[in-house]
């Protein structure tokens, strides 16, 4: 991404005006290497929009890799190869005519780590994406879109008195909540989040969690996580990934939460969901 591709920001949209429509992502027949090893092998996955779409199993079992082929992250590793479609509301995002930029700004992502930039202020963090991505606004709509996105957030009533403060000076539970806020100014229609609360407390997680299921009312989530506890707390909907015997990574079972931790299909899953192995 440049700040020479210039989008200009659109007004900001009126509280009383509709919600654009909430997106569908689909994965087909994803397949994955690395060099020559493969780490995934013909994975379709559809994440349904508005929902919170959980991603779990064991470590190395090609969790991650899947998330950042959502928005083409994948391919900034120099020996990445990918073959199949991801698919934002039926247009596939790897189409030679997409542009990169187009895929990020609508894909967002929140990683393990929270990483704010600790030399920006809480604000700067917040307006960073519109510099990446060479989006121009207004003085009063970049401070509405602040305060907007640290409510979405979560961070707002914390942080509304000391703006200018560094990003690096907030906790870890804020500095990831900081970093959710920054994806969301960009707009994104999904937010994909990297095992988001595995670095912060149980205090810091429950409100990351509680911020995900208020986001999910118009973002669609996809979140990676080895907390079990955690994917039937947030999500709607699961998918259990899993490689062995240096195999690639499968998704063994998928569908409704609820239904895959009461009742999975495969043995597997009952294994893994009730701690068994992983």
């Amino acid at each position: 991404m440049n700040a020479t591709d210039q989008t200009t920001l659109l007004p900001t949209v009126p509280a009383e005006a509709p919600a654009p429509s909430l997106a569908t992502i689909e994965a087909h027949e994803i397949t994955a290497w690395f060099g020559d090893r493969m780490v995934l092998d013909r994975v379709s996955l559809t994440m349904k929009p508005g929902a919170i779409t959980a991603l779990i199993g064991p470590s190395g079992c090609g969790k991650s890799t899947f998330l950042r082929i959502l928005n083409r992250m994948h391919e900034l590793v120099p020996s990445a190869q990918l073959a199949g479609e991801v698919r934002l509301d039926g247009e596939d995002i790897y189409d030679p005519s997409k542009r990169l930029i187009d895929a990020r700004r609508a894909i967002g992502m929140v990683f393990q780590k929270p990483n704010p930039f600790p030399a920006m202020s809480i604000k700067e963090n917040v307006l960073a994406g519109l510099r990446l991505t060479g989006t121009k606004a207004s003085r009063s709509a970049k401070e509405e879109l602040v305060e907007t996105c640290l409510v979405k957030g979560g961070l707002w009533n914390e942080v509304k008195d000391r703006l200018d403060a560094p990003g690096g000076s907030l906790s870890g539970g804020q500095q990831q909540r900081l970093c959710i806020a920054r994806s969301l100014a960009i707009k994104p229609r999904v937010l994909l989040m990297d095992e988001p609360c595995s670095a912060l407390d149980p205090t810091s997680t429950r409100v990351i969690e509680e911020t995900m299921v208020d986001l999910a009312k118009e973002v669609t989530i996809v979140i990676v996580t080895h907390n079990m506890q955690q994917a039937a707390r947030v999500s709607s909907e699961c998918a259990f990934f899993l490689a062995s015997q240096g195999t690639p990574g499968v998704i063994v079972e998928h569908g409704d939460t609820a239904a895959m931790f009461q009742n999975p299909q495969d043995p597997r899953t009952s294994d893994y969901v009730n701690g068994r192995f992983g």
